[in-house]
Formats: structure tokens, sequence, C-alpha cells
């Protein structure tokens, strides 16, 4: 029996007179990784961090060979042919006269080697781990809210797909010219029974033994293709450590071929759901693109049915374009046309299809849901013994009808949570042919009661004995809470092509694009108003008139100026505002330029220098018009000649200042923590807590830098325009409304957060669009079960649930704006009068 690494590693650590602090310095493999090697809390080490430390304990021959035999059982195992491929003889079972001589014969048949990732070590190694941990995390609270294993997992059950839809079996095994593939599990159950098939439980075991590591999941809607890629997922996290791989779920929905190569797309999605991989490493590339290039990310791609119709063909063609293992799940009938289409389907892949719920699944699942203690106390039968005895017995078309919509977990989870979980509802009605003649008006039936089931009202939750409030669910009302998550899934579909992703930062794009640049406009005067009225009432002897046309004339022509900016970035294509996944703190370590946020902020300097010439331009054009105005009557000759001067050198003191002040704030950017922003709600919280955080460090900078800078830019413009003459009481007055105006305006204009205030926090509530707390019922939404969490933004529970709430929304918006109807006065010939009759009075239906 081999050798555990643990003791031979330490044993010849302690030879070498090494501490692990030590070794980790010459090898370059973490100390944390060292220390779980050690007490044998790692089970999946790599030969490449075995040969890593060996070279750094100057290990002789014997020694490698000792610690490179630790690795026997794991290379052994990958090594095994299929059970299949190369049947053992059993021990009473002894070996045919003519299969002698099998010791000369090959061990297993020649394959094509399976791409193994780069060996990584130090910080990519940790990082790996800290995803994988992640991952497993949320996928299990995924789980549990889901609800999926009360009382117990549904059985999703799979079987092979047709040939057509996979690639050649030798290529999936990645066998060599010549070599006749053997026959598999795979091919013994296409032509048998189900059975043959396989289930939740065993869909890693099966995917392990995919030599090429592609596999693609069909199914119909609803057949469960999300659960069981989770169940896959977290199967392969076991046991707990850092996997070869680690699978990570993205929502293909997302994905644009057209713009995006996968990989950029994927490390584009690792960013936004876990910003601690914002972090760089010494070759100035993000740890999320380093993971992805170093083939450490076992992408597991769901929902290839939900990218546009007109890209999906594109979209296969890109997938085998890469030849990293993967996972993809689909609906059969979109991803057989894309293949079709493609004249291939995904190469090197094996294909499973999802198989129909049977009714003895059905009526075994859904009278477990329903407890038994209410049942008790009214002394009626249980809550689905009629139902379930007339689908055993289906003698009736609304029977045959019932059992073939629950025949998919979607549809047994909707009925669940209508009967099952929601008091005073009698599941009978299900069995009304009159009522639901068809499958799909039960459906929507289904999808049109689970909303409101949901929302039931519910007792308030008290404080804990801290006094700290518990995140309890409010009473929100059913049907302003459907119109609110319609009027979300409505705008979600309103565009070129469906979004599944419901981000916090993109809720302000449902507004037309004019009502956002009247909100930016509003606000960023606002801005600057504000601390000029300030100022003025505690610094001014001027009446209080005049401080008012001040603020307000600074205000507008800063809000003009904000405004125009933000219009032009959005006509160039950047209406969204990404979130921002850093946080500020002193660094304890030398900046690096090359990679750090200092590249990042380099890139956002268009903004911030055109912004500031236009705020330093506009705040000295309205000094100017005020002085001149009311000091000296109508525009002085004096005043119009240096006019051009004076905003020329404003608006560059100004972008000078801004731009030096971001540099500076940039060296104090950081990566976020780890499980920093887990959900949606952390990196709102994360975004929030990093603005005011740069208003705390921009305004005093900009308020110096412009009260102090005036003199530094006339001396250099001076050559130029000749002298200039810069008062340190002017320097401060501007300094004064600059510093907080302009920045607050520059963070609510072009941050993720700052949109998010401004138009999704006000201006839609205010329009009764969402609620006042949207954050807050969007959480609860999740938490009753109406959304799901995927990383950094929601999505609806399921795409068909999406479509039914934003068809709700559109028909209930026509009937809200239905055309008017008026009365006709018909006058009759005795009522002839000849004063002069009221027009006749229209009435509204």
């Amino acid at each position: 029996m081999a050798e555990r690494l643990g003791p031979v590693l330490r044993g010849l650590r302690n030879e070498a007179g090494l501490t692990q602090e030590e070794l980790a310095h010459e090898s370059g493999v973490s100390v944390s990784t060292i220390r779980r090697l050690e007490t044998g809390r790692a089970h999946d080490h790599r030969l490449g961090t075995v040969n890593l430390l060996a070279d750094a304990l100057n290990a002789s021959p014997e020694d490698r060979k000792r610690l490179a035999a630790t690795l026997t059982d794991t290379r052994q195992r990958d090594a095994e042919p299929h059970p299949a491929q190369s049947p053992t003889p059993t021990p009473t079972q002894p070996p045919a006269p003519e299969a002698a001589p099998v010791e000369r014969a090959e061990p297993a048949p020649a394959r094509t080697p399976v791409p193994a990732p780069s060996p990584i070590r130090g910080e990519l190694a940790d990082a790996a781990e800290d995803l994988a941990r992640e991952v497993r995390r949320r996928l299990q609270r995924e789980e549990e809210q889901r609800r999926v294993h009360d009382p117990f997992a549904l059985p999703v059950r799979w079987l092979p797909a047709p040939e057509r839809l996979m690639d050649h079996r030798a290529n999936v095994e990645r066998l060599v010219s010549g070599v006749v593939p053997a026959v598999t599990h795979t091919d013994a159950a296409s032509d048998a029974s189900p059975d043959l098939g396989g289930d939740l439980r065993g869909v890693a075991d099966y995917y392990r033994s995919i030599r090429s590591g592609r596999l693609v999941i069909l199914g119909r809607a609803g057949a469960g293709k999300s659960v069981l890629t989770m169940r896959l997922a977290l199967d392969l996290l076991e046991p707990p450590g850092c996997p070869e791989r680690v699978p990570v779920v993205f929502s293909l929905g997302s994905w644009d071929p057209t713009t995006t190569a996968l990989r950029d797309w994927m490390v584009d999605l690792l960013l936004r759901d876990h910003p601690h991989l914002a972090g760089r490493v010494r070759s100035g590339v993000t740890l999320a693109a380093a993971l992805v290039q170093a083939d450490v990310i076992l992408p597991v791609l769901d929902g290839f049915d939900e990218i546009a119709e007109g890209l999906r063909i594109q979209a296969l063609q890109e997938l085998n374009a890469e030849l990293l293992p993967m996972v993809v799940t689909s609906r059969h009938a979109e991803f057989a046309e894309a293949a079709e289409a493609a004249r291939s389907p995904l190469v090197l892949a094996a294909a499973i299809e999802l198989a129909d719920l049977t009714v003895d699944h059905v009526v075994d699942y859904l009278p477990r849901t329903a407890r038994p203690a209410a049942d008790r106390a009214s002394g009626s039968p249980p809550l689905w013994h009629d139902v379930s005895k007339e689908l055993r017995a289906l003698e009736t078309p609304a029977a045959v009808t019932l059992a073939a919509v629950l025949s998919t977990p979607l549809m047994v989870t909707l009925a669940r949570t209508m009967y099952s979980d929601g008091p005073q509802r009698d599941p009978r009605e299900l069995l009304d042919a009159e009522r639901f003649p068809t499958a799909h008006a039960l459906e929507e039936h289904l999808l049109a009661g689970f909303v409101p089931a949901l929302y039931r009202p519910r007792p308030a939750e008290r404080r804990t004995e801290a006094g700290a409030r518990r995140r309890a669910r409010r009473n929100w009302d059913a049907e302003r809470a459907q119109r609110w998550l319609g009027y979300l899934a409505h705008h979600m579909g309103s565009g070129e092509r469906d979004q599944q992703d419901l981000a916090w930062w993109r809720i302000g794009e449902t507004l037309p694009l004019v009502l956002r640049i009247l909100a930016v406009t509003f606000a960023s005067a606002g801005c600057v108003a504000l601390p000029e009225w300030l100022f003025g009432l505690a610094t001014s002897t001027s009446g209080i008139g005049w401080i008012l046309l001040d603020g307000a004339l600074m205000g507008s022509v800063n809000g003009a100026a904000m405004g125009a900016l933000y219009a032009v970035l959005v006509a160039f294509g950047r209406e969204t505002f990404e979130p921002s996944r850093v946080r500020l703190r002193i660094p304890r370590r030398r900046v690096d330029l090359r990679g750090g946020p200092v590249r990042v902020t380099v890139r956002r300097l268009g903004v911030v220098v055109v912004g500031g010439f236009l705020l330093g331009a506009g705040l000295d054009s309205a000094i100017t018009l005020e002085h001149d105005l009311f000091n000296q009557g109508p525009f002085s000759r004096a005043a119009v000649a240096g006019t051009p001067v004076n905003l020329l050198g404003a608006g560059l003191i100004f972008a000078g200042v801004a731009t030096m002040s971001f540099l500076a704030m940039a060296v104090l950017e950081t990566p976020l923590d780890t499980a920093a922003a887990a959900t949606p709600g952390g990196l709102l919280a994360a975004n929030r807590a990093a603005v005011l955080q740069q208003f705390v460090i921009l305004a005093p900078l900009i308020a110096l830098g412009i009260a102090f800078g005036g003199f530094l830019a006339g001396d250099l413009l001076r050559p130029f325009f000749g002298p200039m003459e810069w008062a340190l009481s002017i320097g401060l007055f501007v300094g004064s409304v600059a510093g907080p105006g302009g920045s607050s305006s520059f963070l609510l204009s072009f941050s993720a957060w700052g949109q998010w205030l401004v138009l999704s926090r006000f201006w839609l509530p205010l329009t009764g669009r969402l609620p006042w707390n949207t954050i807050a019922f969007l959480d609860d939404a999740y938490r009753r079960g109406v959304l799901r969490q995927t990383g950094a933004v929601y999505q609806f529970r399921h795409l068909r649930l999406q479509h039914h709430l934003s068809q709700a929304f559109r028909e209930q918006d026509r009937r809200r704006y239905a055309p008017a109807h008026f009365a006709v006065h018909v006058e009759q010939p005795h009522d002839y009068n000849p004063l002069p009759r009221t027009p006749p009075s229209r009435q509204l239906p």
C-alpha cells in the first residue's frame, strides 16, 4: 500500500531543516496548501505541486519515488479502462485458455491524452480553492432555497440521447485511429429498458466516466436540468478541497458569441459573481482570467436554448472551437435544430436526455408535501387523496391531462406551492375538465396561482434578544407584488433578446433614455446648487434672492454639463455602468502600475477629464454671467474678450485637479474580500460603501486642488495667455462648491450605485413602477421562491414563469389604458329649445 503524502512530506521537510513558511518561499506553493498536504486534508493533490515541493527539498531519486507513490491510487484509477471495455475475471472464474497471454496484450485501448489543466501554485491555487469553497456554499444554499430535498428530491431520470445529437463514441472515449470502441454502459442502455439509464444521484459518476469531459444534458422545459447541473457540480466538488477543475455554473442566456469570445465571457461573469477574483497576478491579468487560461474552471453552461435564436448556430460553432471539458444543458428541440443547421453536435461530447416523471413518482411525492396536521384537525381525508386516486386509475380525460401536465418537476413544484403550502385550496379543482379543457390551460392556471400563493400574509417576526432586527418577510400585497414582478419581467424581454439576469444596476435602464438624461441632469444640478446655497447662507452678506439665484444658475450649468456627457456616453454604447469590485484602503505593499487598479482607472480618465473640464468651464461661465449682469450691467467688452481665456483656464484647472484626484484614489483601491459580494444585496452594499469612501476622499482633494491649483495653472499658462490672476478668496469659494458638488454629481451620474440611487431608488418608486425599497422586495421574492440567485444577479425561478408574468403585465396595461367611450346625446324634436344647450357629458366606461 502506498504511503500517505502527509507523513512523507513532513519527514522530508524536517530532514531539510525547513519550516512550512520557508518551504513555501522556496517552492512557490502557498503555506496553507503545504499545511493541508501535511495534515492530510488535501485529498486531490497534483503531481505538479509534488514536483515543486521535491525540487525545493532537493529530494533524492528515492524520495521522489516515495512522493510520487502517494499519487499511485489516483493515477491507477485514471488509467483503468472502463469495466465494459476490458472485463476483469472474478476470483471464482478462472480465465479462459485463450486469455492466458493477456499480459503481452495492450492493457487498455490507446487513447488521445485528455487535456489536463496547467499546474498552478501559490496565489492562483489559493484562489481556486477559495472559488471552490464559495461555489459549493452557494449551490448548497440554492438547493435549500428551492427545497430540493423537502421531503425528498424528485427522481430526475436520464436516458442516452439520440446518436445524432452526440459525437462518435470513439471520439468521446478519445480513442486513437484503428481502435474499435467496446460496448459501453451508454450503448447498452440505448436499446434497453429505461432502468439502465441514470438519475440525479449518479450523474457525477457518469460524467467522470466520460474521457473527453464533455457532456450535453437535454430535456424539455421544466424537466429539471438546472437542478441536475447543481447536483452534478456539488458532487464534483466532493471531497472538500481544491479539485482539479472547479465546476462553475454559467447562464448561457447572456452570452453573445458574435461580440464576446467564450473565455472572455466566462471571465466577465466570474468577475461579476466573485469580485475577489479581480485581484491581479504577476503577469498583470486578473485572477479570474488566470484561472480560465489555466483551464482550472469547468464551465457548466446552463440554458443553451436561452441564447437568441439567431445566435445559436454560431454559439455551437464557438463551443466546438474550444475543446476544453464542459457541460451544456438545453431543451431538446433548440439544440437539435442548431446541431442540424451547424451539421455537427457538440464535438467530443456525450449526450443524455431527461425523462418525464411517471404517475407513480407524482402520487408518491405530492401527498408527502402536505403535512398531516391539518387533515387530522379537520377530520377530512388527506389533501391529495382523491387526486392520487384519479391519477392512478387514469380513466377520465381530466386525469390524463393532469398526468401529462405533472410530468415535469416544474409543474409538480407549482402544484405543491399552490395546494400543499397554501391553505384553503382544494387540488380536486385540477380535475375540472370544463375549466381546464387542455394541458395548456391547466399549466397557465398553475403559473397564474404561483405568485399569489407565495405572497399570502405571514405573521410579523419579532426582534432577537440582542435587539437586532431580523430579515423579516414583509407582507407585500400580492396584487402589487405581481405587478412589480411583471414590470421587471416585461422589460427584461422588451429588447432585441430576452434577458434572464435581473441585475440591480440595470433596473434603471427600463426607463426611456430621455427620462434617464433628465434625471441625471436634475440630480447633478442639485449636487452643486445645494452646497452653493449652504456656503452662501453661511458666508455671504447678499440677500436670500441673490443666493438662491446664484445656486440655481451654477447648478443648472453643472446639470447641463453632466447630462450632456451622460448622453454622449450612452450614445457610444455605454448604457450600463458596471458595479465597482473594489474597496479603498491604504496599500500594504508597492502598487503595481502595470496591472493594478491604476491601469483600470486610466481607462476611465476620459470621462474624468471631460467632466472636470465641463464643470470648470460651466462654473466659470456662471460666475462671469452673474458678475457682469449684477455688477457691470450687460456684458462688457472686457468680459466678452476675456471669457474664452477664463473658460479655458478654469476648464484646465478642474480637469487637472480631477485627474490627479482620481489617480490618487486609484492607489487606494483593492479587490473585495472573498465573501464580500456573494449576493446582489452584498454587492449593492459594497458599492454604496465604495462610493461613500470615494466621496470622502475626492471632495477634499478637489476642493483643495482647485483652491490652490489656480496659482500653478496661472504660471503654466502665462506664456500662452499672459498674466492670469487667481484670487485666494475666489479659489476657496469655487473649491468649497466644486469639491462636494462636483464629486457627488460625478459619482451619482457615472457609477452603478449612483444610477441605482437616482433611477431605481427614487424615480421608479415615485412613479409607482417599483416599491420604495426595491432591493428588500427582490430579496424577499428570492426567499419566497419567485426568484433565484445566480452570483450577483437574480433570475426568475424559471424562464416560463418570467414569460407568464410579462404577458400578464402587458394584458393588465392594455386594460388600464383601454380607449375611452363617449356617450352620444340624441336630441328629440319635442326637446327643441332656442336657448343654448350645454355640451353632452362624456362618461368613461
